[in-house]
């Protein structure tokens, strides 16, 4: 949803193993939910299978276009051990994100915003309309994947209008809901601006596929103004 106003010059996730597995029954195949950072080949070394088999079964899904909320099939039988391994996986992540959901709290009394376990202090808070883009060429121009000084896109990029927000501010983002942002809450840094973000209005770089982030639409989020 972004056009450039300029750019300089022209996220690779590597955490872990996607979350949810949703299986079918024993004897037949399954699907496996694509966390922040799954790849065929972490797939492949979780289920015994190769990375060919995987990606026979699942021609739709480019190896270089893999993001979260995707379903991937898995070919063949599934042992019930693997079953219960990945139940037990999605119950340990459910129980992380109840954890993040308590620990996310606000303190105007002393301006300081607590996410993580961390501490944040802040100097405003703003209400702004939110919009997400992608990486896609159509959405950022002759000069790629950049934000305004030439750094590649990644996940903690926004663009905003330089008169609300100046470039460089670092911002808490919260109120949000897209399955590709973190839960809660995150650290942007306003890198990135466009002729179409003007007033109070940020853009959210999200990785992944123009469809997946035109999910996100317009949200109203707020903005921790971070000292």
């Amino acid at each position: 949803m972004k056009l450039k106003i300029r750019a300089i010059t022209a996220l690779a996730a590597v955490l872990g193993l996607g979350t949810l597995l949703h299986a079918a029954p024993v004897q037949a195949d399954s699907v496996h939910i694509a966390g922040e950072t799954t790849t065929y080949y972490t797939l492949s070394n979780h289920y015994g299978i190769s990375v060919e088999e995987l990606m026979n079964a699942n021609p739709q899904i480019s190896a270089l276009n893999i993001y979260p909320g995707l379903k991937f099939t898995i070919p063949g039988d599934v042992q019930a051990k693997t079953v219960a391994a990945a139940n037990t996986a999605a119950a340990s992540v459910e129980a992380v994100d109840a954890a993040e959901v308590q620990a996310f709290s606000v303190q105007p009394a002393t301006n300081t915003v607590q996410a993580w376990g961390k501490e944040f202090n802040y100097a405003k808070v703003l209400q702004v309309k939110a919009s997400a883009y992608s990486s896609a060429a159509s959405e950022n121009g002759k000069w790629g994947a950049v934000d305004y000084f030439g750094n590649t896109l990644k996940l903690g990029t926004i663009a905003v209008d330089p008169s609300v927000i100046p470039l460089g501010t670092k911002v808490l983002v919260t109120g949000y809901t897209h399955p590709g942002l973190p839960k809660q809450a995150f650290v942007a840094t306003a890198t990135d601006m466009g002729s179409a973000i003007k007033g109070n209005r940020i853009d959210i770089f999200i990785p992944g596929s123009q469809s997946f982030v035109a999910d996100f639409g317009y949200q109203y989020v707020h903005l921790y103004i971070i000292e």
